[in-house]
C-alpha cells in the first residue's frame, strides 16, 4: 500500500460545507464548486459545471439512503480534491429512492487521474455503504470531526481489505458481475461493493469486474462466466457483452447494483433473467470486429507471430514512406549531394525517412515476431537478426527469418535452461537468454541465412523492375483477388505483406495495387446499395453508409457483413472489382510509399489521377457485379 493515496489527502477543512445554504439540487452544484474554486484545487468554474452537469445529464448520481456523489473527471481540476457538504434540513437530488439528500460528496479528478486516485475513490464509495458511517458524518459538527470520522474508517478498511480480496479471489464462482459507469469513479465501485457485501451475507459466491477509470479490473475469465449461474451486469455504459452469449443475464442500470443488490442477487441465483443472444445486439461494426475476432481464433500461431511483427512495424513504414515521398518532391534525387537538383531539406528528409524509419523496420519486424513466439527474452535476439538481415541486403524476407529463428532458438533456450538451480533464475533474462540468443542467432544469420536470401531479393527486384506490362497487370490483377477473397483474413494479409516487403526492397508499384484492391470491396457494396437497392435489406442499406467511410480509409473489412450474409456471390463479385482495380494501378504505373491511408494518403501516390481510376473502376465493377449475381433480398431477412 506503499502509493496508497488517504481520503484526508483529497478532503480538506477548506472543501468541507458543514451547513449547505444550498436548497436546490442546483444550488447545491454550484455551492460545492465554488467552494473547490476558493480552494484553488479548479481552472475553471464553469468548465467544472459543465462536466458535473453532463455526468447528471446520464444519471442523477443522488444514490438513495441520504447520499448524493456528483464527480467529474475533467481538465477544469488543477488538483484531485474532494468537496464534502452537509445538509441537516436535506434537498430534493432526483435520488432513486425519491428521499432528499443529506450527504454530498463532490468528487474532482484531474483528467489524467492515475490509479491510486481512482482507487482511493473507490474506497470512499465503499465507505459510504456503511450506514453507520453514514450517522455519524450527519451528527458531525466540526471540519475536523468530519476528517477523524473519515480517516477511522479508512483505517478499519485496510485492515479488511486483505482478508476481502483473499475472499473474492477464491475457486468456485457461481455468480459473475460487471459494473460500469460513464465516469467510472464512483458509481462504478459503489455497486460492486455493495453486490460484494450482500453477496457475503447471503452466502453466494461471486466476482466482480469492474470497468472504471482505471480500466477494466478483476476481469471475468472464460472459466468464470462457464461457471456462473448467472450473469449481473449494472452498467451505464457499454460494456463486452458478446462473452456472456447463452448464459442468463441480468441488465439494469449502474444504480440498481447499488440500491438493489439482493434482489439482483437473488434474482441471478434463481436465473430469473433472458438468455443473452449476441446476435440480436449485433450492429454493422459489431459483425465485423466479430469477424476479425473469428478470424484470429482460427489462424495458426506462426500467422499470429508474422502479424504481431508487421503491426509493430507498420508505423515505421508509414511515418518514413510518407516522409521519403515528400524528399521527392524537390526531385527524385534531390537528396544526392553530387546531384545538380540537390536540396539540404530532402537530405534530412531522406535521412530521417529512409535512413532511420526504414532502417528500423526490419530489425522491429523481427523483434516482435521473436517477442510473440517467446515473450520478451526474444525481443534481443530478435532486434539484432533483423538488423543483421538489413545491413547485409537479405531484407523483409531476411527479417522474418531472422524473428523466427531468434524466437524459436530462445524457446529453445528456455527449455534446456530450465533444470538450472533456483538461485540461477535471476540471471536467465538478464545473462543467459541474450547472450546465447544473439550469438546463435546472429551466427545463423550471418553464415547461413543472409547470403542466399541476399541473392533471391536481388533476382526478385529485377524481376519487377524488368517486368514487361502484361505480366505486371497480371501481377495486379492477383495481388487484388488476394485482397478481396477474405477481407482481411490470411490470404489478405499475405498480399499486403508482400507489398510492404516490396516497400522496403524500393519497389512502390505493386503495394499501390494492393491498396486500390483493398478500398474497392466496401466501395462497391456501398455504391450497390444505392444504385440497385433491391438487392439489400433496409439494414444492409444503412450499413453502406459505413462502408463508404470503411473503404475510403482503406479498411477492407468493411465489406464482411455483406459477404457474410452472402458469400457464394458477394465474394466473387468483389474479387473481380479487386482484380480490375489492382491490374489497372499496376497498367497506369503507380506508384505508393505509404503501406496505409487510403485516400487520405493520396498526395504521396505516384500517378493519383489514374490512380484514383483504378479505384473507381474497381468499384463500378464490384456494384455490376453484385447486381448481377445478387438476388432481390427480402425484407426482415439477413
Amino acid at each position: 500500500m506503499q502509493h496508497h493515496i488517504r481520503i484526508a489527502d483529497l478532503l480538506k477543512a477548506d472543501t468541507i460545507v458543514l451547513h449547505l445554504a444550498a436548497k436546490t439540487k442546483e444550488e447545491v452544484l454550484d455551492e460545492l464548486i465554488a467552494t473547490l474554486d476558493e480552494a484553488g484545487r479548479l481552472h475553471s468554474r464553469e468548465e467544472m459545471k459543465q462536466a458535473i452537469l453532463a455526468r447528471e445529464a446520464l444519471g442523477s448520481t443522488g444514490i438513495g439512503d441520504g447520499i448524493a456523489i456528483p464527480h467529474a473527471k475533467t481538465a477544469a481540476v488543477k488538483t484531485p480534491s474532494i468537496a464534502f457538504g452537509l445538509s441537516k434540513e436535506g434537498i430534493d437530488f432526483d435520488s432513486l429512492d425519491k428521499q432528499k439528500a443529506h450527504l454530498f460528496f463532490m468528487i474532482a479528478a484531474t483528467e489524467d487521474a492515475n490509479q491510486a486516485h481512482l482507487e482511493t475513490l473507490a474506497l470512499l464509495s465503499q465507505m459510504l455503504m456503511d450506514e453507520s458511517f453514514r450517522q455519524q458524518l450527519m451528527q458531525a459538527e466540526t471540519k475536523q470531526q468530519v476528517v477523524d470520522i473519515i480517516c477511522r474508517k479508512e483505517q478499519d478498511i485496510h485492515g479488511e481489505s486483505e482478508s476481502v480480496s483473499d475472499a473474492q479471489s477464491g475457486v468456485g464462482v457461481k455468480i459473475v458481475a460487471v459494473t460500469a459507469c460513464p465516469t467510472g469513479i464512483a458509481h462504478t465501485y459503489m455497486a460492486a461493493d455493495a453486490l460484494k457485501k450482500k453477496a457475503d451475507e447471503l452466502g453466494i459466491s461471486l466476482k466482480v469486474e469492474t470497468n472504471g477509470s482505471g480500466g477494466v479490473k478483476n476481469r471475468l475469465t472464460e472459466e468464470d462466466i462457464a461457471e456462473a449461474a448467472a450473469v449481473i451486469v449494472a452498467a451505464d455504459k457499454q460494456v463486452d457483452m458478446e462473452r456472456f452469449a447463452g448464459k442468463v443475464v441480468i441488465e439494469v442500470p449502474v444504480a440498481e447494483g447499488i440500491r438493489n443488490a439482493e434482489t439482483l442477487l437473488k434474482r441471478a441465483v434463481n436465473r430469473d433473467g433472458d438468455v443473452y443472444s449476441g446476435e440480436a445486439k449485433v450492429g454493422y461494426k459489431e459483425k465485423i470486429d466479430q469477424a476479425k475476432a473469428e478470424n484470429k481464433q482460427k489462424q495458426p500461431a506462426v500467422y499470429k507471430h508474422l502479424m504481431n511483427g508487421v503491426s509493430n512495424m507498420l508505423p515505421f513504414v508509414v511515418g518514413g514512406g510518407i516522409i521519403i515521398a515528400l524528399s521527392f518532391m524537390f526531385g527524385i534525387k534531390a537528396s544526392d549531394p553530387n546531384d545538380p537538383s540537390f536540396h539540404p531539406l530532402a537530405k534530412a528528409l531522406m535521412d530521417i525517412g529512409g535512413g532511420t524509419a526504414f532502417g528500423l523496420m526490419i530489425p522491429v519486424l523481427a523483434g516482435f515476431i521473436a517477442k510473440s513466439i517467446a515473450d520478451r527474452p526474444a525481443f534481443a535476439p530478435g532486434m539484432v537478426g533483423g538488423m543483421l538481415a538489413a545491413s547485409s541486403g537479405a531484407g523483409f524476407l531476411g527479417g522474418l527469418i531472422a524473428g523466427f529463428l531468434a524466437g524459436y532458438t530462445v524457446a529453445g533456450l528456455k527449455k534446456l535452461f530450465a533444470g538450472l538451480p533456483q538461485s540461477l533464475e535471476g540471471i536467465k533474462p538478464m545473462l543467459l537468454y541474450p547472450l546465447f540468443g544473439i550469438m546463435i542467432t546472429g551466427f545463423v544469420m550471418m553464415y547461413v541465412v543472409s547470403e542466399p536470401v541476399a541473392a533471391a531479393n536481388a533476382a526478385l527486384g529485377d524481376w519487377l523492375k524488368n517486368m514487361n506490362q502484361g505480366n505486371a497487370v497480371l501481377l495486379g490483377m492477383v495481388l487484388g483477388a488476394m485482397m478481396a477473397f477474405d477481407m482481411g483474413g490470411p490470404v489478405n494479409k499475405a498480399a499486403f505483406t508482400f507489398g510492404i516487403a516490396m516497400i522496403a526492397e524500393g519497389n512502390y508499384a505493386p503495394h499501390a495495387a494492393i491498396m486500390a484492391a483493398g478500398m474497392t470491396p466496401p466501395l462497391g457494396l456501398a455504391l450497390a446499395t444505392l444504385l440497385f437497392k433491391k438487392k439489400f435489406t433496409d439494414e444492409e442499406r444503412q450499413a453502406g453508409k459505413t462502408a463508404w467511410v470503411l473503404g475510403a480509409s482503406f479498411i477492407t473489412e468493411g465489406a464482411i457483413p455483406f459477404a457474410a450474409a452472402d458469400p457464394t456471390r458477394v465474394i466473387p463479385s468483389i474479387m473481380v472489382g479487386s482484380a480490375v482495380a489492382g491490374g489497372l494501378s499496376m497498367l497506369f504505373g503507380c506508384t505508393l510509399p505509404a503501406p496505409h491511408g487510403g485516400v487520405f494518403v493520396l498526395p504521396v501516390v505516384g500517378n493519383a489521377v489514374l490512380y484514383l481510376v483504378s479505384i473507381l473502376a474497381g468499384t463500378v465493377v464490384t456494384a455490376l457485379m453484385i447486381n448481377l449475381l445478387k438476388r432481390a433480398a427480402k425484407e426482415g431477412t439477413e
